[in-house]
């Protein structure tokens, strides 16, 4: 990028080099600002004869047009991309959705210098109208080679943010307990109806059991024919693991356990369970508070369809000291 003093009557189209200020100090025009026969006018009347731009050179590529070429490559799925003053592109959620983000593959490209991304965690949940990311570029202009080898990257790697839509999500719970699952059930109701609220969640359908084997393989009999987009069970006792109650009635239907135990606190405990595309996830002590715990990392990508691993989970030890 070059920088040069030029007349202003012939400056329409550049870009200015530095801010201008009226005498008072007042901003005029903003560093950056592409100049237009109107503001030419307007600097005229202020008694300007000559204003400081910038010049693309040989091998460079504007800032507006840098960062909106990545972000476009960088996303997909239910997503507006807005132009913003200062080389930056906004990325805006259209609906209610779950942000997933690649992280190695962000890191890749915010090494390369001359343009950066930065994104909401991964796992969040955006309602429609958040700012779910937003690219910038070095002021001006970026080199075309690098812009180049950043489109590369993300051709051959895929998105690094994909804003996966919630739509009609619904939730079925099963509430245990050793003596009576009502209690259960009058312990945590209150809670479960918040924290779905969170997300915009419907329960479906919700029963309470007696931790026994046959009745909470009964219960979640049912629960699965409703097909939800995932079933929670809140237990008044935790698990010692999968060969306890819960894990010995989902292993009875012919559910795979995918994970026990995660890195995460609140929700050491947390069991996550998949009958064919169903998650059902038990998560002890995590219903007793609408306070942020691991049900707030599983639910929006589960509630958006998404098929969490079990590998996925150990990885949320980094940020997972919740509270």
């Amino acid at each position: 990028m070059r920088a040069l003093t030029m007349d202003i009557q012939s400056s329409a189209g550049r870009i200015l080099c530095c801010t201008i200020f009226k005498p008072g100090g007042r901003k005029l025009l903003a560093k950056g600002h592409i100049l237009s026969s109107d503001d030419i006018r307007l600097l005229q009347a202020e008694g300007m004869n000559e204003v400081w731009v910038t010049e693309l050179e040989d091998g460079e590529v504007g800032e507006d047009d840098a960062v909106l070429a990545v972000a476009e490559g960088m996303c997909c799925g239910s997503v507006e991309i807005r132009l913003a003053a200062g080389g930056r592109a906004n990325l805006m959620a259209t609906d209610n959705c779950c942000a997933l983000v690649d992280d190695e593959l962000l890191k890749k490209i915010n090494m390369a210098s001359s343009i950066v991304i930065a994104t909401v965690p991964n796992y969040r949940y955006a309602r429609k109208g958040d700012r779910i990311a937003t690219v910038k570029s070095t002021p001006f202009a970026v080199a075309k080679t690098q812009l180049d080898g950043i489109l590369s990257l993300l051709a051959m790697s895929g998105p690094v943010l994909q804003s996966r839509p919630i739509t009609n999500p619904s939730v079925a719970m099963l509430y245990t307990d050793p003596v009576h699952g009502d209690r259960a059930r009058a312990m945590f109701e209150g809670v479960v109806q918040q924290r779905l609220e969170r997300y915009g969640a419907t329960l479906k359908y919700a029963l309470s059991a007696v931790e026994e084997e046959d009745r909470v393989a009964r219960s979640l009999q049912h629960l699965l024919r409703t097909k939800p987009s995932v079933i929670l069970i809140a237990s008044t006792t935790a698990p010692a693991g999968p060969e306890d109650v819960i894990g010995r009635a989902l292993v009875r239907l012919g559910a795979r356990v995918e994970r026990f135990l995660a890195p995460v606190e609140p929700g050491n405990l947390t069991m996550l369970t998949y009958k064919d595309d169903i998650p059902v996830v038990s998560a002890p002590c995590c219903f007793r508070s609408p306070k942020p715990n691991i049900l707030d990392v599983l639910l929006p990508p589960m509630l958006a369809k998404y098929r969490i691993s079990g590998w996925e989970i150990g990885c949320l030890g980094h940020g997972g000291l919740l509270n």
